[in-house]
This record gives structure tokens, C-alpha cells and sequence, in this order.
């Protein structure tokens, strides 16, 4: 397997910017694995917040304590409360994880053609 394509692979599979330390590219991977680490802080930030939500109301005992009652309000706190925030983080994760992936590909093709010619 080509180093452009495992480096790719690594990007996709494990975390934006992994291909790039795969290929010693420490500044660009430390720079895609820290943007998608701050998208991530945000919506876990957010997930963790409706779980403490949901938590708080069924100790106080507004939601019934069974899998229908739970799932019906963990539907209707995604489904009904999400802001721009955590749409735009989704949109900029994945947005950032692809572009991981294309770069760390065609760096991993910039680095090999040297070696190809010798």
C-alpha cells in the first residue's frame, strides 16, 4: 500500500490530521486535529449538557423512569433544541475531516514523487 493512501486511510479511520503525523507533517496535523478537536469540544459540550438536563428531570421526577419515556426526550432535546452552533460544528468536523483526508492523500503523492524518480 502506498504511503499517500495509508496516510488517507489513517486520516479517515482514526482522527483528521493522523495521516499527516504518519507522513511528518507535524504543523499541518497539529493544525487539522486541533480545529476538529475544538468542533468536537462543541458538541460534546452540547451533548453533555441535554444528558444533565435529562438526568436533572428524572431525578425530579418530571420523565418516568422507562426506555420510551427516556427516548422520547433525548428525540425531542436533539430534534428541538439544536442552535447554529452545533449545526455549524457538524458542518465544520466533517468539513475538516475531508480535507484531511484529501490533503494528507495528496501530500503523501507529493512526498513519494522524489523517491519514484531516484
Amino acid at each position: 500500500m502506498h504511503r499517500a493512501t495509508k496516510a488517507a486511510l489513517i486520516s479517515a479511520i482514526i482522527f483528521p490530521g493522523c495521516g499527516h503525523f504518519y507522513l511528518k507533517s507535524k504543523l499541518r496535523g497539529a493544525a487539522f486535529a486541533l480545529f476538529a478537536s475544538g468542533c468536537m469540544y462543541v458538541l460534546i459540550s452540547y451533548a453533555a449538557k441535554i444528558a444533565n438536563d435529562i438526568s436533572d428531570r428524572i431525578l425530579s421526577g418530571d420523565i418516568p423512569l422507562d426506555i420510551n419515556s427516556l427516548m422520547a426526550e433525548i428525540t425531542s432535546q436533539l430534534y428541538g433544541s439544536a442552535d447554529e452552533t452545533q449545526n455549524i460544528a457538524t458542518f465544520l468536523l466533517l468539513g475538516c475531516w475531508g480535507i484531511a483526508i484529501i490533503d494528507a492523500f495528496i501530500l503523501g503523492r507529493k512526498l513519494a514523487k522524489p523517491a519514484e524518480t531516484c
